[in-house]
């Protein structure tokens, strides 16, 4: 099943309902049909294997993917926050294609060999315009979606995503058309993400009306929020703070939010309690999937939210922590690292396998024959099947032969109530390997010594952080995924870094 399918049965079933913008004036599922075969048609007319796209949210994006999957060809969004080199590279390994490009941007991507570069103006007149798509075989094998990995600690792999992988996602996971019709989505992550690309689906099989937010602001988004009658949202881990922050100031209690997911990093357990006390009415679920997994693969559920929040028992309490249970449509293993299964409460890499995995990228296939992909991310089960993941296995820090998970440092670290913002890595060290330090966001200043004492009192001795470096801020990128390479060569960069822990402590104290 191809991934136009599923507009073509939504709007099918209900052309009038209102899909992108406003209740009033907004584009309806049969006008997005109608736009998407024209567009598909001038797509199919262009010299370009495959659709690129470069600019905000809005709904030609939405008419891109679909009209992109009606003419046969696959479609790439980019991130327009990258430099402009970087930039240009990935448009380059995307040629020949034809890009929709916002204005202001097309400066930075002119000549570019094998790239035709269409405004988005253009663009929208073009499926204005009378035209009929091709007519396609539908090949769930054909490519949908080409996504480039964020890069945070190597350099992007485009990740290749087929019509199978992402229906398959889709009809597991939403029930058709089974929102109300007075619900209403805002999207505010990026086009260039996972989440910015299946929002867009599942809200049309669903036929929630989407709220397409250009650039993220807290203040807007939560005047987008009461403005538009939101009813349902997705945040990463950086908007959440930021908008609790608006709400906290100005007294906003966004009574019409009935459910807000959030993803994309690894949210700080006092960011969450902090918003269900602040938005006790709300329903919110952690959504955990990678690029490669089209999406979501586990979730915490409200009622799991609920039950971690407020339960006696400290394994359940822990559970706010994780990101729920894996979707029943998905098979979940922890493994270790010689591909065995272990057991609950056992650390290992998180291996998945279904019909919406893809694990594949340009390069080649990460999936084995038998269809189980390697997350590349360490995480354990708890005896009740709810998952906790570790972090990148790449980040796992390997101090005289013994793995340490960064976030356990993190986590104890973080309560301290002056600690905003943390980060534990592993640097190179002669005699054990690696050493471990944190980079400390904090206000007012801690003693370096303070912070000692506090992971001594809760892990053992060999989790200590040897050096403590501080910053107004860490290095993330808009997805809110925390750039662990560039804080290292910031780390290492600093002359500071070769001091002793002594020293370190009379800076801080």
């Amino acid at each position: 099943m191809q991934v136009h399918l599923l507009l073509e049965m939504a709007a099918e079933a209900a052309p009038d309902r209102v899909i992108i913008g406003s209740r009033d004036g907004g584009m309806t599922m049969g006008g997005l049909l109608d736009a998407s075969r024209r567009a598909a048609a001038w797509m199919a007319s262009r010299p370009g294997k495959t659709v690129t796209y470069v600019g905000l949210n809005g709904p030609s994006f939405a008419v891109a993917i679909f009209g992109a999957s009606m003419a046969g060809r696959p479609f790439t969004p980019l991130n327009y926050r990258l430099p402009d080199a970087s930039l240009r590279k990935l448009l380059e390994r995307s040629a020949p294609t034809t890009t929709i490009c916002d204005a202001e941007l097309m400066a930075r991507l002119s000549g570019i060999e094998g790239v035709e570069l269409i405004s988005a103006e253009a663009f929208a007149q073009a499926y204005t315009a009378e035209g009929e798509p091709p007519v396609l075989d539908d090949a769930d094998e054909d490519v949908a979606i080409i996504l480039f990995t964020s890069g945070t600690t190597s350099e992007p792999k485009a990740a290749i995503l087929r019509h199978g992988n992402l229906t398959s996602y889709v009809l597991s996971t939403i029930e058709f058309l089974g929102a109300d019709e007075g619900d209403a989505a805002l999207v505010s992550v990026p086009p260039y993400h996972i989440a910015g690309i299946s929002a867009v689906l599942t809200s049309v099989y669903s036929g929630r009306r989407m709220v397409q937010l250009p650039g993220f602001t807290p203040e807007a988004w939560a005047g987008s929020v009461a403005a538009e009658a939101v009813t349902h949202a997705m945040v990463v881990p950086t908007m959440l703070g930021r908008v609790l922050d608006v709400l906290d100031k100005t007294g906003q209690g966004l009574p019409g939010l009935r459910a807000l997911s959030y993803g994309g990093g690894r949210m700080p357990v006092a960011v969450v309690e902090r918003a269900m006390d602040l938005l006790p009415h709300v329903d919110f679920v952690n959504a955990y999937g990678l690029t490669e997994t089209s999406s979501t693969i586990s979730i915490l559920d409200p009622q799991s939210h609920r039950d971690a929040r407020t339960h006696a028992d400290p394994a359940v309490r822990r559970r706010l922590s994780s990101v729920g249970r894996p979707l029943p449509s998905l098979e979940l293993e922890i493994r270790d690292e010689a591909g065995h299964q272990v057991g609950a409460g056992v650390v290992g890499e998180v291996w998945v396998r279904g019909e919406q995995i893809s694990g594949e990228y340009a390069s080649g296939k990460a999936v084995r024959d038998d269809g189980w992909f390697a997350t590349k991310d360490a995480g354990w089960l708890d005896e009740e099947g709810f998952l906790f993941v570790e972090g990148r296995l790449d980040d796992v820090i390997v101090r005289g032969g013994e793995n340490i998970s960064p976030s356990e440092v993190e986590d104890v670290l973080r309560r301290h109530t002056g600690v905003l913002d943390v980060a534990v890595l592993g640097l190179p060290d002669d005699e054990w390997g690696e050493r471990i330090v944190a980079a400390v966001v904090c206000d007012p200043p801690i003693p370096t010594e303070d912070l000692r004492a506090l992971v001594l009192a809760n892990l053992r001795s060999s989790r200590v952080p040897e050096q403590f470096f501080f910053y107004p801020s860490l290095p993330y990128n808009d997805t809110g995924k925390l750039l662990r390479r560039d804080l290292k060569s910031q780390i290492l960069g600093d002359p500071e870094t070769t001091a002793t822990t002594q020293k370190l402590a009379l800076n801080a104290g």
